[in-house]
């Protein structure tokens, strides 16, 4: 069973995503939370194996509850997914930097909500271009003269580009003809050297440098 932990600040939302997860056969609903504060304090103590966190709570808001849940120095992190209505860059590059496996805009249905769940435990990020795609469209930094690459491999590149479109393992296997184990071995190779942590952030690391538009 996936064991998983809601925090929103509003209790129709938690009552909605509890009645998602309590649905599916492999998952069960371990705790709830009205804040930051408390989400932080619960998912300490039930180690859920994923958190949905809403962005704005009161006390502690989702990004600061992910940065001491997920972030570049916690030691055993939580995978964590944000789930909001708010689509603003610098909260979407704020979450991507401190370790979310993926985010849902509230509006995304019931079955992209356990999709997210389902990828994230598996070690995956939700990636889907009707959701992440579009927040990772907002990061335009200056366009370079020419596109950095991070010293990956063409083919690596064209990983990376469908990895930014949302592509799953099998998708992307599936249009550069290659099997998913050689994919698997693309993306472990492009995360060393991106020093990326997961698939979230190697999306965020092409959009950012206009690999995709």
């Amino acid at each position: 069973m996936i064991r998983v932990m809601v925090a929103d600040d509003q209790a129709m939302v938690r009552t909605g995503f509890g009645m998602i997860i309590g649905a599916q056969p492999d998952m069960e609903l371990v705790g709830e939370a009205g804040d930051g504060v408390e989400a932080v304090a619960l998912a300490r103590r039930v180690r859920p194996d994923v958190a949905l966190l809403d962005i704005r709570m009161p006390r502690l808001d989702g990004l600061g509850a992910l940065r001491a849940l997920a972030g570049p120095d916690v030691v055993d992190p939580v995978k964590v997914v944000v789930v909001t209505t708010f689509d603003q860059d610098e909260y979407v590059h704020t979450a991507l930097r401190d370790g979310a496996c993926g985010f849902l805009l509230k509006d995304s249905g019931p079955a992209l909500l356990v999709e997210a769940v389902r990828a994230a435990h598996s070690g995956d990020a939700l990636i889907s271009p009707s959701v992440t795609v579009r927040l990772l469209r907002h990061l335009h930094p200056p366009a370079p003269a020419a596109p950095e690459r991070g010293g990956l491999s063409p083919r690596e590149v064209d990983v990376v580009k469908l990895v930014a479109r949302g592509a799953t393992n099998a998708e992307i296997a599936a249009r550069l003809f290659i099997t998913v184990g050689t994919v698997k071995t693309h993306l472990a190779s492009v995360q060393a050297k991106l020093n990326a942590r997961n698939r979230v952030e190697i999306a965020a690391w092409a959009w950012e440098r206009r690999l995709v538009g």
